[in-house]
């Protein structure tokens, strides 16, 4: 059974999908069912139920959220897809907070080359475990914030978010 837990951020509902303390599904939106459709019918299987807190995961959260933002790193996760997009998922996860990487370099950072950036992409719009799996530290190599799934607000709010912590005050 896969349970749901929704929780308002700065940025938005963020619902998280979990079994046990894993993490199979997470995305700024207020409707679970929203994400629980973009599994595959395998993780479906097991249903989805409401839960009141989902513990760990929404401590990580609201962690993060309150500036420490190693708390999602340590939150096991179940990546969905082909190998290539799981090396790519799990380069996302070694990006530290405050940082970016080009498509380029991510794909480079995941074993492929430099010219996969289109690869590496298209694994971010599939990702379904943002924040935990951070696509939001991906920008495009020719500048700007570049594409998200939940808009361009909400990246560019979690970038910010993650510079303020990671920047020195004046």
């Amino acid at each position: 059974m896969i349970e749901a837990q929704v929780i308002p951020t700065p940025a938005g509902a963020l619902s998280l999908l979990a079994r046990g303390e894993v993490v199979v599904a997470a995305g700024f939106t207020a409707d679970p069912t929203e994400l629980f459709a973009r599994l595959s019918p395998a993780v479906r299987a097991g249903g989805l139920a409401p839960s009141g807190d989902l513990g760990p995961v929404a401590h990580a959260v609201r962690d993060y959220l309150g500036g420490d933002l190693a708390a999602l790193d340590a939150v096991p996760v179940e990546r969905q897809g082909s190998p290539t997009r799981q090396r790519l998922h799990a380069a996302l996860r070694d990006v530290p907070a405050g940082t970016t990487v080009t498509y380029a370099e991510l794909a480079e950072r995941a074993g492929l080359s430099r010219g996969s950036a289109r690869v590496a992409a298209s694994a971010c719009s599939q990702n379904l475990i943002v924040p935990f799996v951070p696509c939001h530290r991906v920008l495009p190599a020719s500048g700007g914030a570049g594409g998200y799934y939940y808009g361009t607000p909400v990246k560019e709010w979690l970038l910010a978010h993650e510079a303020r912590v990671t920047s020195p005050t004046a």
